[in-house]
């Protein structure tokens, strides 16, 4: 998890992949975060993003540094914990201009049934289990 956590931080912004019916959707985030054991992610609950995730919570994650890339499926899981929710604010501090731990909007959730990978055009893929 670590090495995935570096990997993500490392090139600041990665690609969330959801599904809306049968059409895959695609878009940038920047949040991530190791909480409690787990790796987080944090989106608002008014986006669609956060619609599709409610309807199928299975995602994939590529984030791309030179030759290399990572690649994450997994399901995510909904953290209601203002905790949680703050914790993750309190790491990316640029959010708390949209984002606060109080209010209905912040989302944040946990991968689960994760398998990842970190990828080269000229190394051997490694395979990062958490």
């Amino acid at each position: 998890m670590q090495k995935a956590w570096e990997f993500l931080h490392k090139t600041h912004t990665y690609f969330l992949a959801t599904a809306e019916g049968d059409q895959p959707q695609l878009r940038p985030f920047g949040t991530a975060e190791i909480i409690e054991g787990k790796l987080y992610i944090q989106t608002g609950h008014v986006k669609n993003v956060a619609k599709q995730i409610a309807a199928n919570p299975k995602v994939s994650i590529v984030a791309l540094d030179g030759t290399e890339w990572l690649r994450i499926t997994a399901t995510l899981v909904e953290d209601p914990r203002v905790e949680i929710k703050k914790a993750m604010l309190d790491a990316n501090p640029g959010l708390r201009s949209m984002y606060d731990e109080n209010d209905d909007n912040t989302a944040v959730y946990y991968l689960t049934n994760v398998k990842a990978s970190i990828n080269s055009l000229v190394k051997e893929s490694v395979e990062i289990n958490f």
